[in-house]
């Protein structure tokens, strides 16, 4: 990773035909790059780019969503190169049963109605506030970013079995994580209940 790659995710990157986001109850958009089973729901989540802190939080509640319900189908699309996605996901601990997209011209972001951002979107206080709770609380930093642009938004889908939209979130910031245990309801899986949280002893020993 070098300084101009860095440089170079600060870039706006071409214009796209952005569609509509679909909405829920909708057709999903196809294209010959996502498959789509006809035999279990899929859930896809659209990354930032590759070195982002909320793009590895994203990937890995898909990873470890993968390893909970094997009946439904886990997508993680990356508009880095194979290349910066491949050595990233070793880096991140792995995909397990997440299959990998790449999408460098990213034609199903603006399929799925996920423009470029502003910003506000990236640098508000807000975002850069949870850029700093997400490192503190999940030791999950920034990255080098080797490709991929820093202005691209963020979203989630489930789809169910016949190709209908049964959730969506598109992100409103660069911190703005989907609710995937919603996700899962959607296409009619029950979520995993989470572990209770640990003990706080701070005052009593």
């Amino acid at each position: 990773m070098s300084l101009a790659q860095e440089w170079d995710s600060l870039k706006a990157p071409p214009k796209k035909d952005v569609q509509p986001a679909p909405q829920v109850g909708a057709k999903a958009p196809t294209h010959p790059s996502l498959t789509l089973p006809t035999d279990k729901p899929t859930i896809i989540a659209f990354l930032r780019h590759c070195g982002c802190p909320f793009a590895e939080k994203t990937f890995k509640a898909l990873s470890k969503l993968s390893t909970q319900h094997p009946n439904i189908h886990f997508v993680a699309v990356s508009h880095s190169s194979s290349e910066a996605t491949e050595r990233w996901v070793v880096n991140v601990g792995g995909n397990w049963d997440v299959s990998v997209v790449i999408d460098e011209e990213r034609d199903l972001y603006a399929l799925f109605g996920l423009p470029l951002s502003s910003t506000w979107h990236v640098f508000s206080p807000m975002a850069l506030y949870g850029t700093l709770q997400l490192g503190k609380a999940e030791n999950i930093w920034n990255r080098p970013t080797e490709s991929g642009s820093r202005w691209q938004t963020a979203g989630a889908f489930a789809i169910d079995e016949n190709g209908f939209v049964r959730w969506r979130h598109v992100a409103a910031r660069a911190d703005d994580l989907p609710d995937w245990d919603a996700a899962v309801q959607s296409v009619g899986v029950t979520p995993r209940p989470k572990p209770p949280p640990p003990v706080r002893t701070e005052g009593f020993l």
